[in-house]
This record gives structure tokens, C-alpha cells and sequence, in this order.
């Protein structure tokens, strides 16, 4: 009786430091996704500071393209508000897919402006605008790559948790639906870092 007792706890007690070992493994990547999108959102964040001071020095040379600067402004201000959503559970799809679409807005409101600013080539010359150019430039390369980081960090998450055996427990430890890929609706946008020059 005492052998199959021992038998017995030390099947429990193997099976119970699994299931801690793949719960702690699953907080890890989950952890390390999330410090992948705080990433994102750094330069995010450095992309929305710099569009107000870019929409500034456009404003004394674009005055009849005063729509053009609205949209770029409002579409800053929405991608700025989804991004706060996303940064509070950069795993949930909805956030993911709501971010992706108001980035797209936004580039698309960037390339209208940077359209309009083509037609002005003392503003193209302006040292404040090629400045404010280069550095959002660098940005958008910054967050290209800070998105494919997040993406290689989800899909290790999301291959471990489906995985067997994993997938057994992932749920009832808390991990029971995939982590989202940020991805742009646009198939060029994920290829390519848009760019913006004047």
C-alpha cells in the first residue's frame, strides 16, 4: 500500500510541476509579445509628436489645402486614442485590427498631405520640414521593424500555446485564445515601411 502511494504522488507531484512549467512558459511569451508592442508604441508615439510640429510648418505655405491638414490632424488624434486602446491588451484581436485600420487611415491622410506638399518646392526646401522629413522617415523604418518584432513574439506564443500538449491546458491556465498579428490591410504596408519625402 505505502508503494503505490509513493507511486501516486510522485505521478501528481510530476504532472503538477508540468502544468507549472507551462503555465510559467506561457506567462514568459506572453510577457515578451507585450514588451514587443511597447515597443510599437514608443514609436508610435514618436510618429504622433511629430506629425503636429510636421502639420505646423506645412500650415503657412499649404492655406488652401486646410483640409488636407485637418484630416492629417484628426487621423493622428484617432490612431493616438485606438493606440492607448491596444497598448491595455496588445494580445486582444479586436485592439489589433482597430490599430491596423487607423494606421491605414493615417497613411493615408500622410500620403494626401505629402501629395499637396509636392506641389510646393519652397516647402519641400524648408530645413524645419526636411528635418521633420528625415526624422519621420527614421520612425517609420523604427516601427517596421518594431512590428515584425511583435509578430515573431506573437508567433511564438501562439505556436507554443497551440501546440500539443500544451493546448490541453493552455485554457484552463488562463491562455485559451491566440495573441493577434498586427497586420495592415494593405499588403505593401507589411512588406514596406511607408515613407514620406519632400
Amino acid at each position: 500500500m505505502e508503494i503505490s502511494t509513493i507511486i501516486v504522488l510522485v505521478v501528481l507531484a510530476a504532472l503538477a510541476i508540468w502544468a507549472v512549467a507551462i503555465y510559467n512558459q506561457l506567462v514568459a511569451l506572453k510577457n515578451r509579445y507585450k514588451n514587443a508592442f511597447a515597443q510599437i508604441e514608443v514609436q508610435l508615439k514618436r510618429r504622433y509628436d511629430l506629425i503636429p510640429n510636421l502639420v505646423e510648418t506645412a500650415k503657412g505655405y499649404l492655406d488652401h489645402e486646410r483640409e488636407t491638414l485637418e484630416a492629417v490632424t484628426k487621423a493622428r488624434d484617432a490612431a493616438a486614442s485606438v493606440l492607448a486602446d491596444a497598448a491595455m491588451d496588445p494580445g486582444n484581436a479586436q485592439a489589433m485590427r482597430n490599430l491596423a485600420s487607423q494606421e491605414g487611415v493615417l497613411q493615408g491622410a500622410l500620403s494626401r498631405f505629402n501629395i499637396a506638399v509636392e506641389a510646393y518646392p519652397d516647402l519641400k526646401a524648408n530645413e524645419n520640414m526636411m528635418q521633420l522629413s528625415e526624422e519621420l522617415t527614421s520612425t517609420e523604418n523604427k516601427i517596421a521593424f518594431a512590428r515584425q518584432a511583435f509578430n515573431d513574439q506573437v508567433m511564438g506564443y501562439n505556436t507554443y500555446r497551440q501546440s500539443f500538449p500544451q493546448i490541453v491546458l493552455a485554457g484552463a491556465l488562463g491562455h485559451a485564445t491566440d495573441a493577434e498579428l498586427l497586420e495592415f490591410a494593405d499588403s505593401e504596408a507589411i512588406q514596406e515601411a511607408p515613407s514620406v519625402s519632400f
